[in-house]
């Protein structure tokens, strides 16, 4: 989910020290929709839909729970992500309908 957002790998020894594990430095960045446009893909050039990319966030911050149990499954997150996509489109359609 992390690499999704942001466009790099998970781990990348010829980043600088204390970002070269992704989730290590990005995690609190995941938190709060202001500080995830930092993080967000560059090659995105900003063209993307902050609603769904800190739906996105959110759910990556339930993957990275320390505790197993609390993770959500994959067939959890497949529906989430569908859910998300559903939304966007939704919406996109009332705007097209709507301009």
């Amino acid at each position: 989910m992390v690499e999704m957002l942001t466009g790099l790998r998970a781990v990348d020894m010829k980043r600088p020290s204390g970002k070269q594990i992704l989730v290590d430095w990005v995690e609190p960045y995941l938190k709060n929709r202001r500080k995830l446009r930092k993080i967000m893909d560059s090659r995105l050039e900003g063209k993307y839909p902050p609603g769904e990319a800190s739906q996105i966030a959110h759910l990556a911050i339930k993957c990275l729970q320390i505790d197993t149990r609390f993770r959500p499954s994959m067939t959890e997150i497949a529906e989430t992500l569908e859910q998300i996509d559903a939304i966007h489109m939704r919406l996109g359609e009332r705007k097209i309908l709507s301009g």
